[in-house]
């Protein structure tokens, strides 16, 4: 029998939890997801070697996207998974083991701790941040008959390899793309003066994406990760103005099938 070392250890009793649960028995029909809701590194990392300030920007976090969330859930009373850690130590809405999981750069800057680091330190961040959050998002499922699944994200308005990006909001599917397409007539109708695209600015691959390919088009569930120019979700009142714009149009979408 081989008897393997095992993982080096990532997280401290003093770090937080990777998981955080809103309304978590509750039987919704929708399951709400916020991948990249924190910004918290590990002690283990030491900032990752990011200048400081630097994980409080766009490619540390999804910034607004977990203050919607929260508020979608407590407007439908729905699940709510969250992830604390920064989408730097571990992008959990990115195949665990592909090379996008733990970027080396981002948006032009690089992360230092994460440029040659080993298999052994690459699979402990799968096992304690990854896996929880990929175990509470199954959990979710299983604990009541879900109809349709939402995450919820946001994006920066200009990106140095890109420019400037012209959409309000995107609405992203492969297979199933109604919902999406139902999410922007909504919204639309109600805030007519928006710039709502499907599929924009980014589209959903097997290579780059998680929580749609592996838990939605599995479960043939409806659903859309909705991304957010994050330059309209930095108030509670904008957060606010959002989270009820989402809420009607899950809404409504429940109440026509």
């Amino acid at each position: 029998m081989t008897i393997h070392p095992p993982l080096p250890t990532l997280l401290s009793p003093t770090d937080p939890a990777p998981v955080e649960w809103i309304n978590r028995n509750s039987a919704s029909p929708v399951l709400l997801v916020c991948e990249h809701a924190g910004r918290a590194i590990p002690e283990a990392l030491a900032g990752l070697g990011l200048p400081e300030g630097a994980i409080d920007d766009h490619i540390g976090w999804d910034i607004g996207a977990m203050a919607v969330a929260r508020r979608i859930a407590e407007h439908l009373g729905a699940p709510l998974v969250a992830q604390r850690y920064s989408r730097l130590v571990i992008d959990c809405n990115r195949p665990p083991l592909s090379l996008a999981a733990i970027p080396e750069a981002s948006d032009g800057l690089p992360v230092p701790r994460n440029v040659s680091i080993s298999p052994e330190q690459s699979m402990a961040r799968v096992r304690d941040i990854f896996d929880p959050f990929a175990a509470a998002v199954v959990d979710s499922f299983s604990r009541a008959p879900r109809r349709l699944a939402i995450s919820i994200h946001s994006f920066t308005k200009v990106m140095r390899d890109t420019g400037e990006r012209p959409w309000h909001a995107g609405f992203l599917a492969r297979q199933e793309l109604d919902t999406s397409r139902r999410f922007i007539d909504h919204i639309a109708q109600a805030a007519p003066h928006l710039v709502l695209a499907l599929n924009q600015p980014y589209q959903v691959e097997d290579e780059t994406d998680w929580f749609i390919p592996t838990q939605c088009e599995a479960r043939d569930i409806r659903h859309s990760l909705v991304e957010i120019r994050n330059d309209l979700i930095r108030s509670p009142e904008t957060q606010d103005l959002w989270a009820e714009y989402l809420t009607g149009a899950i809404r409504a979408i429940l109440q026509a099938d």
